[in-house]
């Protein structure tokens, strides 16, 4: 994950960026079960995106959460699009049923994402997390596939 994201912002609820090799333990992870796309430019990640489980129980195993990583500084060239696009495409051919975005707010661009792929904010936290000693809101978006 781009290191500014986890320094300077709250699209990310992590506080310390992980290293090279557990980031890609994750993505080997999280690729066992579901999509991991990576948009690449110019050989530079500029971007990526993937489904993950919502919750444990074996009922909910046709819902899936995403998650979408635009670099700093290189929005506004529809990279967000771009992946989610191709993400939600996969996702369905897997016969997903629901798709769920969690976004910490305020977030107007991650908003305006979600709700161009036809995403409804379905729930709104109040100050379930906590970053730069702020207590901070996080809301879900939801997407039927099938």
């Amino acid at each position: 994950m781009n290191l500014s994201y986890v320094l300077n912002t709250i699209v990310t609820f992590d506080i310390v960026s992980l290293s090279l090799e557990t980031f890609t333990e994750k993505v080997v992870r999280i690729n066992e079960e579901y999509p991991f796309l990576v948009y690449v430019e110019n050989n530079e990640i500029l971007g990526y995106a993937y489904g993950g489980k919502w919750r444990p129980k074996p009922a909910y195993k046709q819902t899936v959460e995403s998650t979408v990583y635009v670099k700093h500084g290189t929005h506004g060239k529809q990279i967000g699009t771009k992946l989610y696009k191709e993400l939600l495409s996969i996702l369905k051919k897997q016969n997903y049923h629901i798709v769920l975005g969690g976004l910490t707010l305020p977030n107007d661009a991650s908003v305006r994402l979600h709700e161009k792929f036809g995403f409804e904010q379905v729930a709104h936290f109040k100050e379930v997390g906590k970053k730069f000693d702020t207590w901070l809101d996080v809301a879900f978006w939801q997407l039927k596939l099938i």
